[in-house]
């Protein structure tokens, strides 16, 4: 005779009995309360059919198992469940991102990337702007290609490097000349290889050059590894402020919740080579310090346009290399805000997580 006690032992024995929050026996039926490990649909069908399994095999196709299967709370799921995995060796990824494109987005994150380095951090490069991969050039190392290198078994792509900092991107995989022409999946799995395939090693930070605006690639990123803070750059000029606030509010959206480190405003003023002390503000005064303000989030820092900048760039040399020069300073004090920002950041928040992104169209939920 069916018993309570023997589907009790039988609940311990098959490690369901923390799911099952009441449970009855009647004869022959024999009714179960459960809560599914997620809220995802197919997760309560392979829970349901397995339970009917594994009490037909051991209590025989005469009893009648009746179960009401219930999804967790979401707080309970966010709080248990680990979605997405860490890089190994890798400390914090930051998401350098933009608004739209001609901010100057690239040339932040390589200056940033070689001030961190100028600093004693251990710093990588990706480029994930797949389509005006920009990094090769910012960092001289147009024509070079990864070597492939064997760590623990594993065949994995070593970075180039350069004034300090690893770096990848598509850029060194494609001719110079060449256009990438993908569609959004394909870019998404290049970009996802050069994230996990790649022999990193020990890194203070990764520093990821997103494409400018929001779509494939920023969901890409996301979804793949926890990226632990974003940094916005913008010009001050309101056209671009309208579309940070957009940019921020994906960061801020409840399903990606990646906290924003603060705001750098490039091109924040005009100082001419012969008038170092002189600044005009050509595209506004202090658009992003008011926008900062409004969202509450710090202003990192103000980069003027400064014409050595661009030749910097354009020589493959970033600027915050030049040694006790103006505009070494400001990067430094930036990127020292931005360490500020996260230390903070990462006393008062947990972890983030690799978003699983189940709802938007056209993008995949996490395997």
């Amino acid at each position: 005779m069916l018993t309570k006690e023997k589907v009790q032992d039988f609940l311990k024995e098959i490690e369901v009995d923390d799911l099952v929050t009441n449970f009855q026996v009647m004869g022959n039926d024999v009714y179960i309360d459960m809560t599914a490990h997620s809220p995802a649909m197919h997760e309560k069908k392979k829970l349901e059919a397995a339970m009917k399994q594994a009490f037909a095999s051991e209590f025989g196709e005469e009893i009648n198992l009746k179960l009401k299967i219930v999804s967790p709370e979401p707080s309970e799921v966010q709080l248990s469940q680990i979605k997405g995995k860490q890089i190994p060796g890798i400390q914090n990824i930051i998401a350098i991102a933009s608004g739209k494109g001609g901010v100057g987005k690239s040339t932040v994150a390589a200056n940033l990337a070689v001030t961190l380095a100028k600093m004693g951090f251990k710093v990588g490069l990706l480029d994930a702007d797949i389509y005006g991969p920009s990094v090769p050039t910012m960092f001289d190392t147009e024509g070079q290609k990864p070597i492939s290198v064997e760590v623990n078994g594993k065949s994995l792509m070593k970075p180039i490097e350069n004034y300090g900092v690893k770096m990848l991107s598509i850029g060194y995989f494609s001719g110079a000349n060449q256009a990438v022409v993908w569609r959004g999946p394909m870019a998404s799995k290049a970009l996802n290889q050069m994230i996990r395939d790649a022999a990193w090693g020990e890194l203070d930070f990764l520093l990821i050059d997103l494409p400018p605006g929001t779509g494939d690639i920023h969901l890409s990123i996301i979804q793949e590894v926890p990226v632990t803070g974003a940094v916005i750059v913008s010009t001050p000029q309101h056209v671009a402020l309208a579309d940070v606030r957009k940019g921020i509010a994906m960061f801020q959206m409840e399903s990606i919740n990646i906290p924003v480190l603060g705001l750098v405003e490039n091109m924040a003023y005009f100082t001419p080579e012969e008038l170092p002390d002189n600044k005009y503000y050509i595209f506004g005064n202090q658009g992003a310090q008011y926008l900062a303000d409004d969202l509450g989030i710090p202003v990192l820092g103000e980069i003027p346009l400064i014409q050595s900048i661009r030749e910097a760039g354009d020589v493959g040399r970033p600027a915050a290399l030049q040694e006790n020069s103006k505009i070494a300073e400001i990067y430094t004090d930036t990127a020292r805000k931005m360490v500020e920002s996260l230390v903070e950041r990462n006393k008062f928040l947990p972890p983030t997580e690799a978003v699983k992104i189940t709802t938007m169209a056209g993008c995949s939920p996490k395997k």
